[in-house]
């Protein structure tokens, strides 16, 4: 097909995905009638997501709440939509609801916590250590998720108990519980309009957990022991005490091995899960910076929440929730996935406007990420509904009307960022659980696309010699330290031969292994461009514009953003050479009359530009 007619009319299966609050009474007309509604305009897809409010005489993954789901997915089957399942009721996952404590109060979230000495245990607690002024017990963190019927949010009596994702016995009935039934309702759907299950920012701990405490599980002491390589009961006091010299080594230390069980326990066994049953693990996990646990995801994903992420702020660039688009997209290149997800917009709140939704999603979508996954759209907004984590971005909102120029300006740029290889020579280090900015920034604002590289994967994965590193299908030329923390002693035996031909350079702070040096963000953007020439210049510069390039058969295709207030128009210079032609994603159509040497990208929109040889 060609280029014009797949971008006017790309497959539905890059649709917007929007979280579907149900939290009323469910009626089976009405269900339809929504879905209906989502599709006439543009949505052809949804994920269903039990919420605070569901009416009682629907208890979370009862037969009423499967027989629910499953009038849903038959009907989407019926349109040709596609459906992503939810894991739990509500969130973080791994309780199904409170089931899963309730069959087994042994696996309820356990935490590590310091009590003064003589301090008597209560039922339910053991001692893992003592020194001469504390006692280090294991006890119930007493952490717990939100529920979805009234009286089981944060705090309230009825707020489900978190189950302890850090124990095999607990996740196996947690996946017994809450995926097999979903499998035995909709197994003719699966892998077909039941696509993914999405897992919600688990949490070791669950929400609201004990202070003073740290992440801990049954016999956890036994796999501190294998996997560290030394006893860490003797340095509890160095842990739990800030002021110990020791300490931060020692929380390194326990964050490792803590991440370690999870991916061993929580995160393999459900990819696995979703492998043999033919459907795809997504959603995402608890920080902005954990990478290293989407290798997991069959489709990686991040969230943005709480307006984290909002136009014309530095903290768009500069937090650590900055690093999400890039996190998921990077995840996906290195691990050979098809796509990569963001949910987004959650708690902005219903002064949230449609410039603000419009310039958001291009903030995400430049970044990579090619499918947004809105939150959220509410079945219901009676009563008190309306005001759970507003707003509703979708059919209870004013833009509604003109909402399918927004679902096919999304399902375009989605499709091209999502088939198209990208053209990147860039790598900015980081961790397994933390992603640095400060390079970042530089990168994003000199218009040089990268993607963030973990000390795993680079370990794992790779290949690195004197021409750069190779991680799935990327390649890079080049590879930015930013900040001695990136650099442990393995990390760099491995990044030798790249060290050695002046390839690897830290940023402001120098790194003592590495000869190089970028003390400033002009000497960074000169030494990556001695290493790799840049792929687009524009006059007069700007820090408000955004690139990324793709290629799409044997065409290139660069995707532009402006996250600033006013309209950009320039020259552009491409590495690509050929026949240039510049595309409106609002429309799907060239733009007539606009030369390939000439950029002009608005406020609040995207632009694409084809070169063909």
């Amino acid at each position: 097909m060609a280029f014009s007619e797949q971008f006017l009319e790309p497959p539905q299966s890059f649709t917007v995905l929007p979280f579907w609050f149900l939290n009323d009474e469910l009626k089976t007309e009405e269900l339809k009638r929504q879905i209906d509604d989502f599709h006439a305009h543009g949505v052809y897809g949804f994920l269903p997501h039990a919420r605070i409010g569901l009416a009682e005489s629907i208890p979370y993954m009862s037969e009423a709440w499967l027989g629910h789901i499953k009038a849903c997915v038959d009907y989407a089957a019926e349109k040709g939509m596609i459906v992503y399942l939810y894991d739990e009721g509500m969130y973080p996952s791994g309780s199904c609801c409170g089931k899963v404590v309730a069959e087994n109060p042994r696996h309820a979230t356990r935490c590590l916590h310091r009590r003064p000495k003589g301090t008597p245990l209560e039922a339910d607690e053991y001692l893992v250590h003592e020194d001469t002024d504390a006692v280090y017990v294991n006890c119930r963190s007493n952490g717990v998720i939100r529920g979805v019927h009234y009286g089981q949010d944060d705090s309230e009596p009825g707020a489900p108990p978190s189950g302890d994702i850090l124990n095999p016995e607990s996740v196996a009935s947690f996946f017994r519980l809450a995926l097999d039934p979903y499998y035995e309702t909709l197994k003719e759907h699966f892998g077909k309009t039941v696509i993914a299950v999405f897992t919600d920012e688990p949490d070791v701990m669950g929400r609201g957990h004990r202070d003073n405490s740290f992440p801990w599980t049954w016999d956890f002491e036994v796999f501190l022991q294998e996997y560290l390589g030394y006893d860490m009961r003797p340095r509890f006091a160095a842990l739990f005490d800030k002021a110990h010299p020791d300490h931060d080594q020692f929380l390194r230390d326990w964050r490792r091995a803590v991440n370690a069980r999870l991916e061993q326990v929580y995160y393999a066994p459900y990819s696995q899960w979703c492998k043999e049953h033919g459907i795809a693990l997504t959603g995402h996990p608890a920080q902005p910076g954990d990478i290293g646990t989407l290798k997991y995801f069959q489709i990686p994903g991040q969230d943005i929440v709480w307006r984290y992420i909002e136009p014309y702020q530095d903290k768009s660039l500069d937090s650590d929730q900055s690093a999400t688009g890039k996190c998921s997209s990077s995840a996906k290149r290195h691990y050979g996935r098809a796509r990569n997800m963001n949910e987004c917009f959650g708690a902005y709140g219903w002064n949230f406007t449609e410039d603000e939704m419009w310039w958001v999603t291009n903030w995400l979508l430049v970044r990579g990420v090619d499918q947004i996954i809105p939150h959220a759209f509410y079945y219901s907004v009676r009563d008190k509904r309306r005001d759970e984590r507003p707003p509703d971005v979708g059919p209870n909102n004013l833009w509604w009307d003109r909402y399918k120029v927004f679902a096919d300006y999304c399902r375009r740029l989605s499709w091209i960022l999502g088939e198209g290889k990208q053209v990147c020579s860039l790598a900015v280090l980081g961790t397994p659980t933390s992603l640095p900015v400060r390079a970042a920034r530089v990168l994003f604002e000199s218009q040089r696309d990268f993607n963030y590289l973990d000390t795993d994967t680079l370990k794992s994965v790779a290949r690195t010699n004197s021409s750069g590193v190779d991680v799935g299908e990327m390649h890079y030329a080049a590879l930015i330290v930013d900040g001695p923390g990136f650099a442990d002693p393995e990390t760099l035996r491995v990044l030798r031969p790249m060290i050695d031909a002046g390839r690897v350079i830290p940023y402001v702070d120098p790194v003592p292994e590495i000869p190089a040096l970028a003390p400033d963000r002009a000497a960074l953007i000169t030494q990556i461009d001695a290493l790799s020439p840049a792929d687009v210049v524009v006059e007069p510069t700007t820090p408000h514009l955004r690139c990324t390039h793709l290629r799409i058969d044997d065409e290139d295709i660069y995707v532009f953003a402006n996250e600033g207030k006013e309209e950009y128009t320039g020259t552009l210079k491409t590495s690509a050479a050929g026949t240039a032609s510049w595309w409106d994603p609002e429309t799907g159509k060239q733009i007539e009359d606009q030369p390939g040497d000439s950029i002009h990208v608005p406020p609040l929109r995207m632009r694409v530009l084809r070169v063909t040889a």
